[in-house]
């Protein structure tokens, strides 16, 4: 492969992938510049999945000679042989989204037969954003309409591409690179999130793109890049690597806590509301600085009126088959020492055999309950329940 490995990748100060941060809280990106960035296993989970795909999406859908097919073929083996992340949940998952980005190819093809598909796209948008570019992980050109798909391998957090800045500076960018060679009127931007069975879509005009790229990102990009603007906090405080020592986070939240009830003795349902949404933000934001605070006391510097102390342990037996040797040998009876054999739970089950297989096998006996009853904000998808007696009326808690 001639793209650099995903882990290695540059990345721009105004990059797509936080294009969220610096649109909506224009200085973060330079607040952020000195800092490093951390890398977790749910990232380097991720990396694996997108170079696995691309494998994969080589061998499917480029034209490959006997040479290169063997060489493709060969990294796919060993890439399962080697990867610590390689399992049935990732397989399937990369079978998930293999079998969408085939689909919008072959769409493709049918509208105009030069279509073509690159992989790990670097796709420079700098017309709009100062030194701007990123990598994107599928572009699909055709006339008519330009394909720019990504993936989510996490699925922890639902990631649309609806009015998503990172898929639509993508699309710019391929636009901008590609536009000449095709009759581009169109740019859809899809995110995949196999682990969620979530495919969508942002479907744009060039022209309505472009009036997003001028009136919104232009500006923005500007003053980011010039480390202008102001602070703000917001749902795009989630992966700022200052989130947890921002002073227009914690000023924010300080003012929801100056709240003003009108009546002294009770709330109204109103108030009770309000105070939700607020209670929420206020939960993320103390964790966020707990976190910093617990990081800085690790580094060796002093928090006033804090301390690093050790936390609490639980016994563990250092050496399991001595210690059943010795038990063994005191003729105690195996009930007193051994737990019966026990079924997995269903997730390590669909890890060890594989969703489809397992639900051949026993999909009859699994049933999915009633979850039990959480208060959310009206927002949320999920269908508003009754009452609780109505709802769950054979239920118990």
């Amino acid at each position: 492969m001639s793209a650099p490995a995903h882990a290695e990748r540059a990345h721009a100060l105004l990059g797509a992938s936080k294009a969220s941060q610096w649109i909506n809280c224009p200085p973060s990106a330079r607040a952020q510049e000195s800092v490093p960035d951390k890398r977790s296993e749910y990232a380097n989970e991720g990396t694996a999945a997108h170079e696995y795909s691309e494998l994969i999406l080589r061998r499917r859908l480029t034209p490959c000679n006997r040479a290169e097919r063997a060489r493709l073929d060969k990294a796919i083996a060993d890439f399962k042989a080697s990867s610590p992340y390689y399992g049935t949940e990732m397989e399937d998952a990369v079978s998930y989204y293999s079998e969408v980005v085939e689909e919008r190819f072959m769409a493709a093809k049918a509208r105009s037969p030069d279509a073509v598909i690159l992989f790990e796209e670097r796709l420079d948008f700098s017309e709009w954003v100062p030194e701007g570019y990123g990598t994107g992980d599928i572009l699909i050109i055709a006339d008519s309409i330009m394909d720019v798909i990504d993936l989510k391998y996490g699925k922890g957090q639902p990631v649309s591409a609806i009015g998503n800045p990172q898929i639509r500076l993508y699309g710019l960018g391929a636009w901008s690179g590609y536009n000449y060679l095709y009759d581009i009127r169109e740019v859809h931007g899809t995110i995949v999130q196999p682990r969620l069975d979530s495919v969508t879509t942002d479907a744009l005009l060039i022209d309505e793109l472009l009036h997003w790229a001028e009136t919104v990102v232009k500006p923005a990009a500007a003053l980011a890049f010039d480390g202008n603007g102001e602070f703000k906090s917001g749902d795009h405080c989630r992966w700022c690597k200052i989130k947890g020592n921002c002073r227009a986070r914690a000023e924010a939240n300080m003012a929801a806590l100056g709240y003003e009830f009108k009546d002294p003795t009770t709330l109204s349902l109103d108030e009770i509301g309000s105070i939700l949404y607020v209670a929420e933000q206020l939960k993320a934001w103390a964790k966020d600085v707990e976190d910093f605070a617990f990081e800085q006391a690790k580094s060796g510097k002093r928090i006033p009126s804090w301390k690093l102390v050790e936390g609490r342990s639980n016994r563990a037996i250092t050496d399991k088959a001595a210690a059943r040797a010795a038990l063994e040998g005191a003729e105690l009876p195996a009930d007193k020492y051994l737990k019966p054999q026990e079924l997995l739970g269903i997730g390590d089950l669909e890890k060890a055999i594989g969703k489809k297989e397992l639900a051949t096998l026993i999909g009859e006996l699994i049933i999915k309950p009633s979850g039990k009853p959480v208060l959310v904000p009206e927002t949320d998808k999920r269908p508003e329940l009754n009452s609780l007696d109505e709802d769950f009326a054979n239920e118990e808690f």
